[in-house]
């Protein structure tokens, strides 16, 4: 007997825990919830604990909204070995006998601050020729990647002693912590790599505002949908376009709108490839942007109004 999918949009923001993929979070969601749709937002390792934004329903088609927004993570560095992982659980390939100061690690702090070009972990998601790079990794093959540039805004010191230090780190989309601890130990000379990691905050997501995965396995269906968050959540620094109902079916059929529209409310004008969200009756119903003097659907969350 086939299972009532539910009609659920949004987001549901879970303190992942340690030992647990972000898949299997999605797969036990999946279970409980029975949604039309659902995915997760910034894969964590099973390492890492903190935020994991889940999309539920429409919320899946905002996913690189809330993957491109801010991070923070708290992460400790182990110091006197590397390892293949860059953490706990890979083979140890280097080790030293120093151990650095507080002051040691912070004359280097400013050099990881800013546009940088970082070089992401052999045991990493990111695709070689269509094969995932930690399959290759693990398959024994030589794994070639290349720097690529992330922004790292803050990198400060929380606790130090000689052998452990714990950092907080905000971040843009697509920076690898463990490649940080991974550096940060070269740079000094002493090796090191990362014990604990937990992420504070994805975009507008914050660790405060997070549910344990363990609390909705001992709720009901209904009082976990109390917790679920508006689409628009991940929107926050997207302008509203205000239509008319008739703009809205216009656009529903995949039809443009005339430039004027925005233009009577933005008349300083916006750039080409503006995006804008439009409600009606307080729910979004479409993400649309400027393109060759129109304004064109980009997405659209519902067939009828």
């Amino acid at each position: 007997m086939a299972i009532q999918k539910n009609a659920i949009d949004g987001w549901l923001v879970i303190d992942k825990p340690e030992g647990m993929g972000s898949t299997q979070v999605v797969s036990t969601l999946k279970r409980l919830l029975h949604p039309m749709k659902i995915g997760h937002a910034g894969t964590l390792d099973p390492l890492a604990s903190g935020v994991l934004p889940i999309a539920l329903g429409k919320a899946t088609r905002l996913i690189p909204y809330a993957m491109d927004g801010e991070k923070i993570y708290e992460f400790d560095v182990t110091w006197g070995s590397e390892t293949n992982t860059d953490d706990a659980e890979g083979i140890v390939t280097y080790t030293s006998p120093n151990r650095p100061t507080k002051e040691q690690l912070e004359s280097v702090l400013p050099r990881f601050i800013g546009q940088v070009m970082q070089m992401p972990p052999a045991y990493s998601a990111l695709k070689i020729n269509g094969k995932r790079a930690y399959d290759l990794a693990r398959a024994g093959q030589t794994v070639e990647l290349k720097e690529r540039p992330v922004l790292i805004k803050s990198l400060e010191i929380s606790r130090h002693t000689p052998a452990v230090t714990r950092f907080c780190v905000t971040c843009g989309k697509g920076t690898y912590v463990r490649a940080l601890g991974r550096d940060l130990g070269r740079i000094l000379g002493c090796y090191g790599h990362i014990t604990h990691l937990r992420r504070l905050k994805c975009g507008p997501f914050r660790v405060q505002d997070a549910i344990l995965l363990a609390t909705c396995e001992k709720t009901e269906y209904k009082e976990t949908a109390q917790w679920v968050l508006p689409l628009e959540t991940v929107l926050d620094d997207i302008l509203v376009l205000a239509v008319k109902e008739e703009d809205i079916r216009r656009l529903i059929q995949g039809q443009a709108l005339s430039r004027k529209l925005f233009m009577t409310q933005y008349p300083t004008g916006v750039p080409e490839n503006t995006v804008f969200k439009v409600f009606f009756s307080n729910q979004l119903v479409a993400l649309v942007h400027s393109v060759s003097g129109a304004i064109r659907p980009l997405r659209i969350f519902t067939t009828t109004i």
